[in-house]
C-alpha cells in the first residue's frame, strides 16, 4: 500500500510539512492564535465600556437598574483590571486590546474628577454641607469638628429636636446667624434674611415632614440664595430593587423651586440620596454647577462608597471641593470653597 502523504508527530499530533506540530504558530494545541481566543474575555470587556459610556440608556422600568448602576458608576472600573489580568493569564491579544475600551470609557467619564485645582485660586466663601444623623451619638463633637473647619457657612441634615440646642451652643460664637426648618438647618457668619421652608415632600407622605429652606446670606458684596435640602432616602430590596420614586419627586420640586428663584447668585447644599450619574436628580443638576473636584465620597462615613451629599451653584464657580474626617455620622462632612464674585 502506498503511504498515507502525512507524517504524526509524537504522541500521535498531526504535524505540518514542516514536521511541527499543527497549531504551534503562535497557537495552542486546538489551533487557536492570541487572536482568536479570549473572545469571551473581549466580550465582558466591550460589555463593560458599554456600561459606562451608554448607562443612561440602561431602563428604569425594572427596579430601577439605570439609576442604581449610576448610584456606583465609578466603581464599574475596577472591573478593569480584572479583565486586563484575566487577558494577559489567557494570553489573549483580542481580550487584552479590547480592556483599552473600558479604560477610555471610565478616562472620560472620570478622569476630569482627579484633583487638579489651583490651592491658591481665589475663592469668597467656604461652604460646608453635613448629615448629621438623626442617630449621632456625639453631637456635640461633630459641632466643634464642624466650627473648626473655618466655614462661613454650614448647612446641617437631620437636626432632631434634641440635638438641636447642642450644635445652635457649639456653633453660636462663630456662626450668630441661623434658619432652622423642620430638620435642616443653616449657619452663617453673615446675616440670614428671608428665611422659609421649601416644599419639597412627597405626596404620599402624610406625616409632618420638612426637609428643605430657603434663605437670602447677605454677603460681602451681594445677596445670595442658599438652599438646604435633604432628599428621601432611597432603597435597595427584593422585590422593588432600587426605589427612588420619592427622592426623584422631591429631586423634581427642589428643581422647580431653584428654577423660580429670582436672585441669580444661587448656592445648593444637601444630602440629596443620589450621585451626579443619577438621572433622578437631573431637575437639579440641570440648573446647577456642582462642586465634583475628586470623587468626594461621602457614605457611608466607615467605607464611602457614594457622593450622596453634595454642594452646587448657579452664577458662581465651586473652586474646589473636599471630604472632611468623619465625626459621629453615618456620613462625611462635604466642604467646597465658592467663587461668587468677579
Amino acid at each position: 500500500m502506498e503511504q498515507a502523504n502525512r507524517d504524526v508527530a509524537p504522541g500521535g499530533e498531526a504535524a505540518s510539512a514542516e514536521g511541527k506540530p499543527r497549531g504551534h504558530r503562535g497557537g495552542d494545541a486546538r489551533g487557536r492564535t492570541p487572536w482568536t481566543r479570549g473572545r469571551v474575555l473581549a466580550s465582558l470587556a466591550v460589555l463593560v465600556a458599554g456600561l459606562l459610556a451608554f448607562h443612561s440608556v440602561v431602563p428604569n422600568t425594572v427596579g430601577n437598574l439605570g439609576s442604581l448602576l449610576e448610584t456606583f458608576l465609578p466603581w464599574l472600573g475596577l472591573a478593569v483590571p480584572v479583565l486586563v489580568g484575566l487577558a494577559l493569564l489567557r494570553r489573549s491579544a483580542t481580550a487584552t486590546a479590547a480592556t483599552l475600551l473600558p479604560m477610555a470609557a471610565w478616562a472620560i467619564l472620570f478622569g476630569g474628577l482627579l484633583p487638579s485645582a489651583d490651592p491658591e485660586a481665589a475663592y469668597d466663601l467656604t461652604v460646608l454641607q453635613h448629615n448629621v444623623n438623626d442617630e449621632n451619638p456625639d453631637p456635640a463633637g461633630t459641632a466643634r469638628a464642624l466650627a473648626q473647619a473655618g466655614a462661613d457657612l454650614i448647612a446641617l441634615e437631620e437636626l432632631m429636636p434634641g440635638a438641636l440646642p447642642v450644635y445652635g451652643a457649639a456653633l453660636a460664637s462663630g456662626y450668630p446667624h441661623r434658619a432652622v426648618v423642620g430638620t435642616v438647618g443653616l449657619w452663617s457668619r453673615h446675616p440670614l434674611v428671608d428665611s422659609r421652608p421649601v416644599d419639597i415632600k412627597p405626596k404620599d407622605i402624610e406625616a409632618d415632614w420638612s426637609r428643605g429652606l430657603r434663605a437670602t446670606v447677605r454677603g460681602p458684596s451681594g445677596d445670595i440664595a442658599v438652599y438646604v435640602a435633604h432628599l428621601p432616602s432611597v432603597r435597595i430590596g427584593l422585590p422593588s430593587g432600587f426605589s427612588s420614586a420619592r427622592r426623584d419627586e422631591s429631586a423634581a420640586a427642589l428643581g422647580a423651586a431653584i428654577g423660580a428663584e429670582k436672585l441669580d447668585r444661587v448656592i445648593l447644599m444637601g444630602d440629596l440620596n443620589g450621585t451626579l450619574d443619577d438621572r433622578g436628580l437631573a431637575p437639579v443638576i440641570s440648573r446647577m454647577t456642582p462642586a465634583e473636584e475628586g470623587f468626594g465620597f461621602s457614605w457611608p462615613a466607615a467605607l464611602p462608597l457614594a457622593r450622596i451629599d453634595h454642594v452646587m451653584t448657579r452664577a458662581a464657580t465651586p473652586v474646589t471641593t473636599w471630604a472632611l474626617p468623619p465625626t459621629g455620622s453615618d456620613h462625611l462632612p462635604i466642604a467646597a470653597r465658592v467663587k461668587i464674585w468677579p
